[in-house]
């Protein structure tokens, strides 16, 4: 385990550094067409297989909260840019897909969003300095959700 005060400052460093990217991010992002949430929300559906993705999935993988998501999934689908539709396997669940017109609007703030994470990320750092943080990124959220299954194993009753 690292020292302390290392750690903190790593912390700090990786904190500020994304707050300030965050904030060029949204300041030039096209906010009038959609929301970053809003596009948060058709990114991960976008990615999913088939470009459905389970409510409960969506809720682990976006920023904000799950009230939240119902809410702006409600709007979305209320705009024709996702369907909501039960999830045959589990009647309680819903699946969130993205309609031909969502999909031709993310496309379209999508690249406007590249670009401008291509030039305040990508001029910053090498392809090689590029790989490393996007490793590191990955083992500490990785490290992360299994410290959470861990607790939550540890805190379950037992049979």
């Amino acid at each position: 385990m690292a020292e302390r005060a290392i750690t903190v400052a790593a912390w700090e460093s990786l904190f500020r550094a994304q707050v300030t990217i965050m904030r060029a991010l949204a300041a030039e992002f096209p906010s009038g067409v959609i929301s970053l949430n809003e596009y948060d929300v058709l990114f991960n559906i976008t990615r999913a297989p088939g470009r459905r993705l389970r409510l409960k999935d969506l809720n682990r993988s976006v920023l904000i909260t799950q009230p939240s998501v119902s809410r702006l999934v409600d709007r979305l689908t209320s705009r024709g840019l996702v369907t909501k539709e039960h999830d045959p396997e589990d009647g309680r669940g819903t699946i969130v897909a993205i309609t031909d017109e969502g999909f031709t609007l993310f496309r379209s703030v999508a690249f406007t969003h590249v670009d401008a994470i291509t030039r305040h990320v990508g001029s910053s750092l090498d392809e090689d300095e590029l790989r490393t943080l996007t490793e590191l990124c990955d083992r500490l959220r990785l490290g992360v959700s299994e410290e959470q299954r861990a607790q939550r194993s540890d805190e379950s009753p037992e049979a």
